[in-house]
């Protein structure tokens, strides 16, 4: 697994002139330094009819005719489908969840109606135990789909029990919302590690913006490899030195794009094939350009702070940048309109929530409610587009993560 891996990069770097003979040598990291946890809980088979039964019987009581479909467990969330007899409005059966979590007595149950692609609506359900999903379990199980796709990201599994994995160079940007607490900051190490373990340091360069000066400051020991060039550092956390570096990426931005234009390229990808197969020349002012990750761990603090000189490069990046390889994730715990802004939002079309205290949080990330009947604890909706999936973040300890960052420094 580990050799087709860095086959599959080796097939996509080739040699420039600036590049330091060393790091043609990088191995990806073994998933090997990651930690097997072991699923110790599911519910019967007793169990889920029982409560199959139980949601039937509380549908019916509210004069809504329904028939069992299939069940589906997952690692933490149960989901149940049902089919609706005709003439059935589906309203009625949206507006019961907060009756279904009542007389089930159960936090966060949440009713997708319909279920995109099939004729029936879905009840999920908390199990009553919850189980860890390990980032090493997701990572094997998507290994082909990750090997496939440019920036790939392994958040966890949905609430049937199936890998979830999305490509950040097609999502291009991602906004995440979510009160204190709810595994925010684990899910944005998740991503981090899981752009780590897939992708090396001639593809990908790395941003880190952390307010809070603790969360991300652990990356800062794999800087030699993953900084930009135009960057003096990996992790930023004072206010100055964000807005000043966030304005050389969008100047970076700007350059890309005119040596896209003398290229006669139109995105990344295409230049990057061009150069590679010596149709650019580095001593016509030509390089590979890597993805460029941008990641701002509490943006509300900025926009208190700094206001207009941080919402103007994020928002530039965000509309522009995607062609050049440039993508954003930005995360904030107060999800508010002062916060989050309708030009923010219109650029980031990727949305993650994960437990938020009310439902016009809920509707401020994703621009529709649920949110606010998450689990906690890592439980996330995830919104791209029209789909919308519930997720259970994947987990990775800090252990692991210091193994990881120790491995890539050594090399």
């Amino acid at each position: 697994m580990k050799k087709i891996r860095n086959h599959i990069v080796s097939l996509i770097i080739t040699k420039t002139n600036d590049m330091d003979m060393t790091n043609l040598t990088f191995k990806l990291p073994s998933l090997d330094l990651l930690r097997d946890y072991v699923k110790s809980y599911a519910p019967s088979k007793e169990d889920t009819n029982d409560i199959q039964n139980k949601i039937q019987g509380i549908f019916e009581s509210f004069g809504l005719a329904v028939e069992k479909g299939d069940v589906s467990v997952g690692s933490n969330v149960t989901q149940y489908e049902y089919v609706p007899s005709k003439g059935t409005k589906l309203s009625k059966i949206r507006g019961l969840e907060g009756d279904l979590a009542l007389h089930l007595g159960v936090l966060g149950v949440r009713i997708i109606a319909p279920v995109v692609g099939k004729g029936v609506v879905a009840v999920e359900v908390p199990n009553s135990e919850s189980n860890i999903v390990g980032l090493k379990t997701v990572l094997k199980a998507d290994y082909l789909k990750c090997a496939k796709m440019e920036l790939p990201i392994s958040l966890g599994e949905t609430a049937t029990g199936t890998p979830f994995t999305f490509d950040l160079a097609k999502a291009p940007h991602v906004l995440i919302g979510g009160a204190t607490g709810q595994g925010k900051s684990v899910g944005i190490n998740v991503m981090l590690t899981s752009l780590l373990f897939n992708t090396s340091p001639q593809l990908l360069k790395f941003v880190l913006v952390d307010v809070k000066k603790v969360e991300l400051d652990i990356y800062n020991k794999i800087g030699d490899q993953y900084k930009t060039d135009f960057n003096d550092s990996l992790v930023y956390t004072e206010t100055t030195d964000i807005v000043k570096n966030l304005n050389l990426v969008v100047d970076e931005m700007d350059m890309r794009y005119d040596m896209l234009k003398i290229a006669s390229c139109r995105n990344i990808k295409q230049y990057n094939e061009k150069y590679n197969n010596g149709e650019l020349s580095f001593n016509d002012g030509h390089q590979f350009l890597p993805y460029i990750v941008v990641v701002i761990d509490e943006f509300a603090d900025l926009i208190m702070t700094v206001g207009k000189d941080i919402e103007f490069p994020i928002t530039r990046l965000a509309q522009l940048s995607r062609a050049v390889g440039i993508h954003l994730i930005v995360a904030t715990q107060r999800p508010t309109t002062t916060v989050i802004t309708g030009s923010i939002k219109a650029n980031f079309p990727t949305r993650i929530a994960f437990r938020v205290a009310s439902n016009i949080d809920s509707r401020t990330i994703l621009d529709s409610g649920g949110a606010e009947s998450l689990m906690g604890k890592g439980d996330l909706l995830y919104s791209s587009g029209m789909d919308l999936h519930r997720i259970q973040s994947a987990f990775i300890d800090i252990d692991e993560i210091e193994n990881l960052m120790d491995y890539i420094k050594n090399q």
